[in-house]
């Protein structure tokens, strides 16, 4: 039986990534693969039977030392000595034959010291890219900043070394860039997956360009993420019954993620127009424009979340730095048709049967897109969103993909 372990900075909860590795090891251990999870911290307490199987690393003092000594000297990915020896020893316990990786970076492992262990015990790697981290010399993402170093060592200034991980004083990004390629090459057998064409095509210019790409969508559960009539979900959180529903989802006024246009957008609402933004905090809601628009605290409760988007006329997405959004693909399951700017693997998903794609940053075209939207009608999209979801955004037929990616690494390493 192969036994795989999946490293993440959260699990289960506190993000995207967190419901992928819990979704994976799901579906692993359904198809009698041995399945573990180490991850850095919780943003919730889980379920008893969520920590069967699974090692949290550090907790939220060791978090915060660590978040401050990147503040300090932004050698960002190598401190975390106590909470990466706690991972060597569970790998010491568990014995993976495969090591599947997820976000490396948040401030719970140190790159370096995990890195040598696979390299030592030639342990084969599996590792999804959600997002940029691994190939340049600081930043996540650098699209905003419009820098395109990470393709030549990250020399010199650097643009944005005050966005996450953040740091206050030094740019290390020359420094911190050597380090990684000097820590991420070298591992004997490494294929590494992205869930976007877009992410694929940039890794492939970077230092990692002599391992193996592959493209595997994030997935959604269509048995969840689905039209549902509910009555009662537009009187639950207050939107009148009869108002237009531009739905949107954020965690934040993040700036990356295109808070600005939806701070903006409501002052350009008719008053039969209403933008709903789901997943800010109470303190957030009370900073919303007064009219044309409601806020919803972020909910765990998934079937709640799937009558919001099957409520809405439209789903925007004005995200101005992304892979490939999982909230797109959920609204398109609930048969909402989606409108994104021209950003990263954000457009992938989307086509003029299930959405419009705007410019980045042009609220004005955005405004327009939605109402012709509106005008066409929800009908005009909704089978088609429909269908792609199923055909193309499955979970279980997107996670497949892994298992048998799993079968074909231990099978060419017997």
């Amino acid at each position: 039986m192969i036994k795989v372990l999946q490293i993440n900075t959260v699990y289960k909860n506190g993000g995207s990534t967190g419901r992928i590795v819990y979704d994976l090891k799901s579906i692993g251990e359904k198809n009698n693969i041995m399945m573990y999870v180490a991850y850095g911290y919780e943003y919730s307490k889980l379920l008893e039977e969520d920590y069967i199987k699974t090692r949290k690393l550090e907790g939220i003092l060791e978090l915060k030392w660590n978040i401050l000594k990147t503040r300090l000297f932004a050698h960002h990915g190598f401190y975390n000595l106590r909470a990466t020896r706690r991972l060597i020893r569970y790998m010491d316990e568990i014995k993976p034959d495969i090591i599947h990786l997820h976000n490396i970076h948040n401030h719970y492992v140190n790159i370096a010291m995990l890195f040598d262990y696979i390299k030592k015990h030639n342990i084969p790697v599996v590792w999804t890219l959600h997002d940029c981290w691994s190939f340049t010399g600081w930043c996540a993402y650098f699209d905003l900043a419009k820098c395109d170093k990470w393709k030549s060592g990250c020399k010199g200034e650097c643009r944005c070394l005050h966005d996450y991980p953040f740091t206050w004083f030094f740019n290390r990004s020359q420094q911190n860039f050597l380090d990684k390629k000097r820590t991420f090459c070298g591992v004997k057998d490494l294929t590494l997956i992205t869930p976007s064409q877009w992410l694929a095509d940039l890794t492939r210019e970077s230092f990692l360009n002599n391992y193996p790409v592959e493209v595997i969508n994030n997935g959604v559960d269509t048995d969840i993420f689905k039209p549902k009539r509910d009555n009662d979900i537009r009187s639950k959180y207050g939107v009148p019954q009869t108002t237009k529903v531009i739905l949107a989802l954020m965690s934040g006024f993040n700036k990356r993620k295109g808070a600005e246009y939806l701070l903006k957008l409501p002052d350009l609402l008719s008053d039969n127009e209403c933008l709903v933004i789901v997943g800010i905090s109470n303190r957030q809601k009370k900073m919303l424009p007064q009219k044309h628009c409601i806020g919803i605290t972020r909910t765990d409760n998934v079937n709640d979340l799937a009558s919001i988007y099957s409520t809405a006329d439209v789903f925007i997405n004005p995200t101005l730095e992304d892979n490939f959004p999982t909230t797109n693909i959920e609204s398109l399951a609930c048969g909402t048709p989606v409108i994104t700017f021209r950003t990263g693997g954000s457009i992938e998903s989307v086509d003029d049967t299930t959405g419009l794609i705007v410019s980045q940053g042009n609220l004005n075209e955005l405004l327009i897109s939605i109402r012709s939207v509106i005008s066409k009608g929800k009908g005009e999209y909704k089978d088609a969103c429909i269908e792609k979801a199923k055909v193309q955004y499955n979970k279980a037929k997107q996670y497949q993909k892994y298992i048998e990616l799993y079968h074909q690494i231990k099978d060419r390493n017997k």
